[in-house]
């Protein structure tokens, strides 16, 4: 409840200092907005300047991840030919004793 009447207060405040003090207010809008144009610029230069990078981090990533994916593939066969020699080996040896 409290809350509400700060907030009350607070907006009837407001108003009435926009009123009695509207040339000052419109000298700080004239002052504040091209700051705040400035600012906002330069963030969504640097903010595209990053989702650029990102892409090109992104790309190198699936590049690099069909080039493990293939040596995956490799060394699972490569595994797969030493089982079998290995269990040839045991058979052979199995045969001789």
């Amino acid at each position: 409840m409290m809350a509400m009447v700060g907030g009350v207060v607070s907006l009837v405040l407001g108003i009435i200092g926009i009123i009695v003090f509207w040339s000052e207010f419109i000298n700080l809008l004239q002052g504040g907005i091209p700051i705040m144009l400035i600012l906002g610029g330069a963030l969504a230069a640097y903010l595209g300047y990053e989702e650029i990078k990102d892409t090109s981090a992104s790309e190198k990533l699936d590049t690099d991840t069909s080039d493990l994916k293939g040596e995956v593939e490799s060394l699972k066969e490569e595994i797969k030919e030493l089982k079998g020699q290995k269990q040839e080996a045991k058979k052979s040896e199995g045969k001789k004793a």
